[in-house]
């Protein structure tokens, strides 16, 4: 569609994700080339309320976020404190964190730098651009402050982004090599039989169709309001009409290396929830656990003595893509 360029446009960017810091020089003289974007500069969670803020009191109507999956993140929890999705600017992401999964899927092609370029481009003549929604997941428990992302993660999810903060994140690389390094990493773990804390699976207790209580062990777990993950994947093969997608994996799931590629190609529909495979789609999911989890790349903790940790579908919210 082609669309008039907003009245209001603000950029919020982090200069401490990986692709930006990378390339700070380039990415800098970029953000000098739009004086006519209202731009902000964010790096913690401090920053993020305060940009969040002057977006609100501005009355931004479009919102270009420069940084990863944890700077959108940041910026989307922020903003849903002080504003309902309906009210939000449409926003427009541009890759340049460690990972740049929601970018991604949005299909938001090309490097940051060339994304910036075809936003000055745009804003000296208007073109073609898409306008997609997606659902976002509003993570809720007792005694903490609302979360909100695009996809949750447990298991050997969590462990392996933990591992790559301390570690592979040091030595700067980014994107999909990212990617492999952690879940080889994770695989090599299980395969070689690396002490449990490595790779240690997650208990999580749910609730069956009857209301009973029951806990299960798990490999991995993921929630995702995303269509595809990093790489391309599609680890869920739910068929419900719902917005989120969960999958579940066992921890002693039968011939799971056979089961790796129909898994993350999302043509698991023949694998079978009594063989450790379990895909639904959902507007709602609640687990009982004592461990950590990740959201876009940022970890927490989750304490089942403050009850059920709530995973549920908010928005939608309105993306921008050139």
């Amino acid at each position: 569609m082609v669309d008039l360029i907003p009245a209001r446009i603000g950029l919020i960017y982090n200069p401490l994700g990986g692709w930006f810091r990378k390339h700070a020089a380039q990415m800098q003289s970029l953000l000098a080339t739009l004086p006519e974007i209202r731009q902000i500069r964010a790096i913690d969670q401090i920053e993020f309320e305060r940009a969040a803020t002057v977006v609100v009191e501005v009355k931004i109507e479009w919102l270009i976020v420069v940084g990863g999956d944890g700077t959108l993140q940041g910026v989307m929890s922020c903003l849903f404190e002080r504003l309902p999705a309906d009210k939000w600017p449409e926003i427009t992401i541009v890759p340049a964190g460690t990972t740049n999964m929601t970018a991604l899927d949005l299909g938001m092609d090309g490097r940051a730098e060339q994304i910036l370029s075809r936003i000055r481009q745009y804003l000296r003549r208007p073109g073609d651009v898409r306008q997609i929604q997606r659902p976002v997941l509003r993570i809720e428990q007792a005694g903490m402050k609302n979360v909100y992302g695009m996809m949750l993660g447990l298991g050997l999810i969590a462990r392996g982004v933990k591992f790559s903060r301390s570690q592979i994140k040091q030595i700067g690389v980014t994107g999909n090599i990212f990617t492999i390094l952690i879940v080889l990493r994770s695989l090599a773990g299980m395969f070689l039989g690396r002490p449990q804390a490595e790779w240690a699976p997650v208990r999580i207790t749910q609730k069956d169709e009857t209301g009973t209580l029951s806990e299960r062990v798990y490999l991995f777990a993921l929630i995702s309001a995303l269509e595809k993950l990093l790489l391309g994947i599609r680890p869920y093969w739910g068929r419900e009409q719902a917005p989120l997608h969960a999958t579940f994996i066992g921890q002693h799931s039968k011939r799971f290396w056979r089961a790796i590629w129909p898994l993350i190609a999302g043509r698991g529909h023949h694998l079978q929830k009594e063989d450790g495979y379990t895909s639904y789609n959902a507007a709602s999911i609640e687990l009982w656990l004592d461990d950590e989890y990740i959201v876009d790349g940022e970890l927490y903790y989750a304490s089942s003595q403050n009850g059920p940790l709530k995973i549920t579908a908010d928005g939608p919210i309105l993306f921008r893509v050139l």
